[in-house]
């Protein structure tokens, strides 16, 4: 029996061999071995929180957590089977070596012990390791562009105002100012509006937000857009001048008018500033009284003054000058006697031949008038009136004097009586 196995061993080892080779060639024949590329895999980056724990971020470098293309070499029948998602790369950050790198390791997630090999056009992830940095900045509203004209910007405000940022020194240390814009461009009434968070360095770049921690990344903006119209500035002067002092009746003020805003049915029904009486008060004045006002004490609830760089302060200046005095000797034959009752006869009866008349007002006055050509005159009529006497008795009486200055003349003068006979006829 042993003879029988042992016998003709050669050529059963032979026999052997063959076989084994020609399942081999069948094999490759009917299943050959095959690869396939994958493009742009990602890369899973595992125990990140063994960074984060110490305090520390990190950023990718070059892109080298994204595989350009992976390669897998793979029976047919396995290589058409798989697709980009059954890729699986990772790195584990507790393979960080000293030069912050990771190693990268390929495999699939199904028929991974079938595979020839598997490789990337890369084999590590690069990190760049800092220390973290978190800080809070205060939110800035900002606008641009210009609302229609006749309007203006009222308040403008946000519903959070403080922003919290996590992430790299080196880019939390750069930022400056966290801003909010809204373009008005056109707009005629309030916007309320989300607007995104921009984050600039000192020198007004932005800074690119990707990869930084933040509470928000937008936020509520408000803004007040006003109507605007121009007003005058009304006041009125109180009391009066020193003894020998008077108003020259001229005025001037910085600000004769200003530009209001408000909402639209407020604005629409303020013809004007009014500066109540009291503010301005000339009481004993004897020179120009100067005054400084605050006009956003007198603007009526809900309007505000609108022009830009004007703190609302006015200077009002009232002119106050001094009294001269001038005389006209006017003669008696020249004084006329009017407005005598019918039945009645009216002479003057003075045994002067001139009376002298006296008058106080300003210089500038004096130069309107020509005192010598004014009439004097003394009226029966409104004596009567005054003394409500209907039918005078024969008699002397003294009427007062009247001069014929302008209405409108500002001119005082000292009041004097003529003697007067006054007859009836018969």
């Amino acid at each position: 029996m042993r003879n029988k196995i042992t016998k003709n061993w050669g050529l059963k080892l032979g026999s052997f061999l063959f076989a084994v080779t020609l399942w081999i060639v069948v094999t490759n024949i009917n299943d050959p071995i095959s690869s396939v590329q994958f493009s742009e895999v990602p890369v899973t980056i595992r125990n990140a929180d063994l960074i984060t724990e110490r305090g520390q971020v990190f950023e990718v470098l070059d892109g080298t957590n994204t595989i350009d293309t992976v390669t897998v070499f793979a029976p047919r029948s396995i290589i058409d089977t798989l697709d980009k998602s059954n890729v699986v790369a990772t790195a584990d950050v507790a393979e960080l070596s000293s030069l912050d790198t990771i190693a990268i390791r390929l495999s699939t997630n199904k028929y991974n012990d079938k595979l020839e090999s598997i490789s990337g056009n890369i084999d590590s992830v690069k990190l760049k390791i800092e220390e973290k940095q978190t800080r809070s900045f205060p939110i800035r509203a900002s606008v641009s562009g210009e609302v229609r004209e006749g309007y203006i910007l009222g308040d403008v405000s946000t519903e959070q105002n403080l922003l919290r940022i996590s992430g790299p020194k080196s880019v939390v240390s750069q930022i400056a100012t966290v801003q909010a814009d809204v373009d008005v461009s056109g707009f005629t009434s309030n916007i309320g509006t989300d607007a995104d968070l921009r984050l600039y360095d000192a020198d007004g770049n932005e800074i690119d937000a990707d990869g930084l921690e933040r509470n928000i990344t937008k936020v509520r903006v408000n803004i007040e857009i006003l109507e605007t119209r121009t007003v005058p500035v009304n006041f009125t002067v109180s009391g009066e001048p020193a003894d020998g002092y008077r108003l020259t009746g001229d005025s001037e003020s910085t600000k004769a008018s200003v530009v209001i805003a408000g909402r639209s049915s407020i604005v629409k029904n303020t013809e004007s500033i009014e500066i109540p009486e009291g503010v301005i008060d000339v009481t004993g004045a004897t020179e120009d009284v100067v005054t400084q006002i605050d006009l956003k004490e007198y603007l009526p609830d809900g309007v505000r003054l609108a022009e830009e760089g004007f703190d609302g302060t006015a200077e009002i200046t009232v002119f106050v000058g001094q009294e001269v005095r001038r005389t006209l000797s006017v003669a008696v034959e020249d004084i006329r006697v009017k407005d005598v009752p019918a039945g009645y006869e009216a002479v003057i009866s003075e045994t002067a031949e001139h009376f002298t008349l006296t008058f106080r007002g300003l210089t500038s006055e004096f130069q309107k008038i020509s005192l010598s050509e004014l009439e004097v005159s003394v009226s029966v009529a409104q004596w009567l009136e005054s003394t409500e006497t209907e039918e005078p008795e024969d008699g002397y009486y003294r009427l007062p004097l009247s001069v014929g200055l302008p209405e409108d003349s500002a001119i005082t003068w000292e009041e004097q009586e003529v003697l007067v006979h006054i007859t009836a006829r018969e």
